[in-house]
């Protein structure tokens, strides 16, 4: 039960896969101009991460060493193959907003990590789990940054008016820029900032320690 704690609640903050990691970013860039395309591109990654790790562990003693890459990148491009058909089926317009970003799950180095570091060495229960896990702390990062870049940026959340702009007869007057990729970096490089600040032993080490200088 420790184990399965540890697992799930771990990658939320101490091993969070964006913030520690800096896995999947370009998609924690692209799709948080609203919290409406976060959540579902969370929702996403969330199922294929989950069956990807499940079907992979399953798997994974009859997987050729040679070609286990091979077949683990296979297996993901299939579930967001499938995980794309539903959401052009259900969801069309988010689909459409979220463009070319839901089959970029494929190229994700956190889908991949996890099954190539955790899936292929445990068995399917753990990996799912693990899989689960990881998934909420990337869909936690991106709700956060969703949050600020669509409350800055137009005043709502989901959409719904949250600060009334000027242009309705309010007083808010939306930070375009919040819109812009580069906002995103910052506000992901905040973020990154504060964790750290917070948990020190997340900051890594030096790699080019300064040397003392030399006398005479």
């Amino acid at each position: 039960m420790a184990g399965s704690r540890h697992r799930f609640f771990t990658p939320l903050i101490d091993e969070n896969p964006v913030t520690l990691q800096i896995l999947g970013i370009c998609s924690a860039l692209a799709v948080t101009t609203s919290m409406t395309t976060a959540l579902t591109m969370s929702a996403a990654l969330t199922a294929v991460l989950m069956a990807a790790s499940g079907l992979i562990s399953a798997l994974r003693n009859h997987m050729p060493k040679s070609i286990r890459l091979i077949l683990q990148i296979t297996i993901i491009a299939s579930l967001v193959i499938i995980t794309d058909l539903v959401l052009q089926a259900y969801a069309f317009d988010i689909s459409k907003r979220l463009s070319i970003f839901v089959s970029l799950v494929v190229t994700n180095c956190l889908v991949l990590g996890r099954a190539e570091t955790f899936a292929m060495h445990n068995p399917p229960g753990p990996s799912i789990l693990d899989g689960l896990g990881n998934a909420l702390g990337y869909s936690l990062i991106l709700m956060i940054v969703g949050f600020v870049r669509e409350l800055l940026g137009r005043g709502t959340l989901f959409g719904f008016t949250v600060l009334p702009s000027v242009e309705d007869g309010g007083w808010f007057q939306p930070l375009g820029v919040m819109l812009l990729a580069p906002s995103a970096f910052v506000i992901l490089g905040l973020l990154i900032w504060a964790i750290r600040a917070w948990r020190p032993a997340q900051v890594e080490a030096n790699e080019y320690p300064l040397t003392a200088r030399a006398e005479g």
